[in-house]
């Protein structure tokens, strides 16, 4: 009997102390939420809605710098998970998702490119990261205006739907880069040609504020730039999906 009592004693210590791990981990883990209104946008993306509906496939081109890798081949940066959560939301289309490296390209540069490569690769949808390298070099925002402005208009009249995407955040080099500048000029742009934009830079500024990562150390490395891609990618397929109004019997 008293055998029996000590069994049930250590398996009700057990319990407790298993449900205590779980507890710590959950709170570990990063939540990366995202209030609505960093997610929301009065501009559409009507020729997304259009090939899901009808044809059932969705293309997607990333035309990006450095910040939308990491150093790993594995698909976690995040248009590889953009990928993979777009195709479990949206069961029965056809989810590619490419990239195109533009590394070290201030938006001049890019935009220089950008009806050629549209008209070559035959996205539905094209996401345009771009703003860093401009405010690494003190490129005149003025500049940096026109010359996104020349790029979203090549897209456009290459027939593709367009999603702007501003710098990352970094605590660790807001005070030596002034991103300001350049992220109001990309929204203004956004709204002259009535396309979204996806704030990242506001996105990821929430998540250090929330304690959801420690964006200013920089001892996490890679396990740090998974995650922080993983929730990227998850903010951002579910921006593709509300901008284009796709219903819930399109998606899981």
């Amino acid at each position: 009997m008293r055998a029996d009592l000590k069994a049930v004693f250590g398996l009700t210590m057990l319990a407790g102390l298993l449900a205590v791990v779980a507890a710590r981990a959950q709170d570990a883990a990063p939540v990366c939420e995202v209030p609505a209104y960093l997610l929301t946008s009065e501009s559409s993306l009507p020729k997304v809605m259009e090939s899901v509906k009808n044809a059932q496939k969705l293309d997607i081109l990333v035309v990006g710098s450095r910040s939308s890798t990491i150093n790993t081949a594995d698909g976690t940066a995040y248009p590889g998970r953009l990928e993979t959560v777009l195709r479990e939301k949206l069961p029965g289309v056809k989810v590619n998702v490419n990239v195109e490296l533009q590394i070290k390209k201030t938006a001049e540069e890019v935009a220089a490119g950008l009806g050629k490569l549209t008209e070559a690769k035959k996205p539905t949808l094209v996401i345009w990261q771009t703003g860093t390298v401009d405010a690494m070099r003190s490129i005149d925002p003025d500049d940096f205006r026109a010359a996104v402005d020349d790029g979203v208009a090549a897209l456009q009249s290459a027939g593709t739907d367009v999603i702007l995407i501003n710098p990352q955040y970094s605590p660790r080099t807001e005070t030596m880069i002034s991103a300001a500048p350049y992220i109001d000029n990309m929204r203004v742009v956004a709204q002259q040609h009535d396309v979204p934009l996806f704030d990242r830079f506001a996105v990821m500024r929430h998540w250090n504020e929330a304690g959801d990562f420690d964006l200013f150390s920089a001892s996490h490395g890679l396990d740090l730039a998974k995650r922080v891609h993983d929730c990227l990618g998850r903010a951002l397929s579910k921006f593709v999906i509300d901008a284009a109004h796709i219903g819930p019997p399109q998606q899981n």
